[in-house]
């Protein structure tokens, strides 16, 4: 069906499946989309006549697939072709440009990507100029890569092999990139790395046969699992973390890395991973650290970029006497100390006014969703709730957000 979809035929069935979306519920698009013809004739290389129900279920089921893609893939969300997993583990491509650069970058020219999948990875190395050997072991996934490549014009520097990425020879490449499969045939994710495909014993191994391997992995990586020397960062992207990236070889500059990606720039903080931060008291100012920051173990690091001090020390909130603008971290004004537990929540909340409630919680068993139903706000102002807790004492901190950014 892959090739079907790259035929004139199948980029009708996809345009039409597009515009059946537009008009109505995946249900209503489906029984629409069935009964259209697509095709004017022999001048445009597709006889007229009805989609048949295998092409117009592939073709909605792209066509849907590609509306999901777009905070991934941007413009070229259009363009691609995907599974569903293939999708939900692809890179974003703001995500992959920085990587693909950072090789490039580095003297990088040629690069093995194994386990592509539906080829994010491969498309922002080929883009960055380098030569890209694409691996995949499973067949369809493999032929929407090379369907992927060719349909960015970039089918002359990228080679796509449907292959064991365990049984590659890898003699011939300056770096190695691998993004290990970490979901069943069924969509269920994978947490033993040693499942992982490829497993964990052959993405160690990769180092010792290319220096320059540069590993993908889930933000949820155990600490203990990374090798000494290599840089391990962790990415974010508007505020949600993505991934973690092992920079084995010569691009290991740090040992911990956290990057923030916005719109509009990213910026990394490092540090060992190892420091601790000074414990005080709560003060004014309430600093909650980037996803990145707290899975990078750099929250000491960040601290000393405000000037802050824990009030806990193993909970991830830094209070300062001053606000700092930082891309690091949201900064937060204490406004009051409030009473924890839900009926004095509630009434301290109505006394303020408070009818719009952002909760944060680090270090209690809260279900904010829940929470906020149940305090039933009434009122005109907004506001934030922090719930931690003080050693053994969980804490309420009725909080106003500040402006966040660059230092």
């Amino acid at each position: 069906m892959v090739a079907r979809l790259q035929t004139a035929e199948g980029r009708a069935a996809l345009a039409a499946a597009d515009e059946a979306l537009d008009r109505g519920d995946p249900l209503a698009a489906a029984q629409a989309l069935r009964a259209t013809t697509v095709g004017t004739g022999p001048r445009d290389g597709v006889d007229t006549g009805p989609i048949d129900a295998d092409l117009a279920a592939a073709a909605l089921t792209q066509a849907t697939l590609r509306r999901r893609a777009v905070g991934k893939f941007g413009a070229d969300a259009g363009r691609l072709l995907y599974t569903r997993t293939g999708l939900e583990q692809a890179t974003r491509s703001v995500v992959a440009d920085r990587r693909a650069a950072r090789l490039a970058d580095a003297g990088i020219r040629t690069v093995a990507d194994l386990g592509c999948g539906i080829g994010a990875d491969t498309l922002a190395f080929a883009r960055a100029g380098l030569t890209v050997r694409a691996v995949e072991a499973d067949p369809v996934t493999a032929a929407i890569a090379a369907a992927n490549v060719a349909a960015c014009g970039l089918a002359r520097t990228v080679s796509v092999t449907c292959a064991d990425a365990t049984a590659i020879g890898l003699s011939d490449v300056d770096a190695v990139f691998c993004d290990p499969a970490r979901r069943e045939a069924t969509g269920r994710r994978v947490f033993d790395p040693a499942a992982f495909a490829p497993p964990w014993s052959f993405l160690t191994h990769l180092p010792a046969r290319v220096p320059v391997t540069v590993l993908k992995l889930a933000p949820g990586i155990d600490h203990a699992l990374i090798p000494q020397g290599a840089e391990a960062e962790w990415v974010s992207v508007d505020g949600d973390v993505v991934e973690a990236t092992i920079w084995h070889g010569p691009l290991a500059a740090v040992p911990r890395r956290a990057t923030v990606i916005t719109d509009t720039a990213a910026r990394s903080l490092t540090g060992s991973g190892t420091a601790t931060a000074p414990v005080a008291g709560v003060r004014r100012y309430l600093y909650d650290p980037d996803g990145a920051v707290v899975r990078a173990h750099l929250v000491a690091e960040f601290a000393s970029t405000v000037d802050g001090a824990l009030a806990d020390a193993r909970i991830a909130y830094v209070f300062a006497d001053a606000p700092v603008a930082t891309p690091f971290g949201t900064v937060l004004e204490v406004v009051a100390h409030l009473p924890y537990g839900l009926k004095p929540l509630r009434s301290a909340l109505r006394a303020h006014g408070v009818g719009a409630l952002e909760i944060r919680k680090r270090g209690v068993a809260v279900d904010p969703d829940r929470l906020r139903r149940e305090l039933r706000l009434s009122g005109d102002r907004s506001a934030t709730l922090v719930l931690t807790r003080l050693g053994t004492r969980p804490t309420a901190l009725l909080c106003q957000r500040l402006p966040s950014g660059p230092n």
